[in-house]
């Protein structure tokens, strides 16, 4: 335990010197936020302010795990060090595609970005190779744990390989949708991957305890920056990555299902999206103020302090359950 708060001290304290140095250059770049008429008044002050700070998140990640990489090949570990390497690869596959995204709309200023086919063909590949890596590669089997009754069923693995796929990609768009207020997506993520990383060690799964520590420090890091009123904006870059992250570890943990409980916040900003459009084109008339739900609350009053502090909360309660459920 004590090697892995180490690890998420240095990955805090690398998030941050990181910061310091990326966010003057991306003021310089002009890579700004663009903030949407229709939405929250409140968003607007907010056009202009430094995006694409999921790039504080990938190069401390990148740099942290390569140092543990290194460490346990030294110390003649190397299965560990091995191990970790896919869950990075997938991670920052995600994290790519997203920076690709944000580059197109707000450096090369084309306002549809990367098209949606393309980005989500990139998504699936990167999906497919890790579930495949899993099955087949580490050969961990398609047994997946039930939350609470605390036993696992082997799933067929025509059946497991596309559950996992869908998996990842909804985690990673619920995640996606997430990210809309000042410091909401990386609050929520950082406090669900804590779960993941404690049942990691719980477990004795030396790898995802190990990755957990430093995404966790990384985010806790990159926080400094995003929290309201926010000097950074992690954009797609970072969004996507968090979700590649929450489903990697899931999946590694053969606990997709925990995600439901521990991933609650998300996956209700996803449904009121769904409900919301399902609903309007039905009948003309919305549910919601506005979709995703947090900017639902918005418009009811609350602040957006607020509505990270609640959701945040919620997400904590949800994960000590979920820790109970396992």
């Amino acid at each position: 335990m004590g090697f892995q708060t180490t690890l998420l001290i240095i990955s805090f304290i690398m998030s941050i010197i990181l910061g310091i140095i990326i966010i003057p250059i991306l003021k310089k770049l002009k890579v700004g936020q663009i903030e949407r008429d229709d939405g929250p008044q409140s968003h607007l002050k907010k056009q202009g302010t430094p995006t694409m700070g999921g790039i504080i998140m990938i190069i401390s990640m990148i740099i942290m795990i390569t140092i543990v990489d290194i460490y346990f090949i030294i110390k003649g570990q190397n299965e560990i060090a091995n191990k970790l390497f896919p869950i990075l690869l997938l991670t920052i596959g995600f994290g790519l595609i997203g920076f690709i995204d944000d580059f197109k709309k707000l450096v090369l200023k084309n306002t549809k970005g990367l098209k949606p086919a393309y980005k989500m063909l990139g998504l699936l590949i990167i999906s497919v190779a890790y579930v495949v890596y899993l099955v087949y590669g580490l050969q961990l089997g398609t047994e997946t744990f039930i939350p609470f009754i605390k036993q696992t069923v082997l799933i067929p693995v025509y059946v497991y390989i596309p559950f996992a796929i869908i998996v990842i990609l909804a985690t990673t768009n619920a995640i996606n949708l997430t990210d809309g207020i000042d410091g909401l997506s990386s609050s929520v993520s950082s406090i669900i991957i804590t779960c993941l990383t404690i049942i990691g060690i719980l477990y004795q799964v030396d790898e995802i305890g190990i990755f957990g520590s430093v995404i966790v420090g990384v985010i806790l890091g990159f926080l400094m920056f995003n929290l309201h009123p926010a000097k950074v904006f992690m954009g797609d870059t970072g969004s996507l990555l968090l979700g590649g992250v929450i489903s990697a570890m899931a999946l590694y943990l053969k606990m997709p299902l925990l995600l439901i409980i521990i991933a609650l916040i998300p996956v209700l900003e996803t449904l009121s999206v769904i409900i919301q459009v399902a609903y309007f084109k039905k009948t003309g008339n919305r549910i919601f103020k506005m979709a995703p739900l947090h900017h639902h609350f918005e418009l009811s009053g609350w602040k957006e302090s607020k509505v990270v502090i609640i959701f945040s909360l919620i997400t904590l309660a949800l994960c000590v359950i979920g820790l109970k459920a396992v």
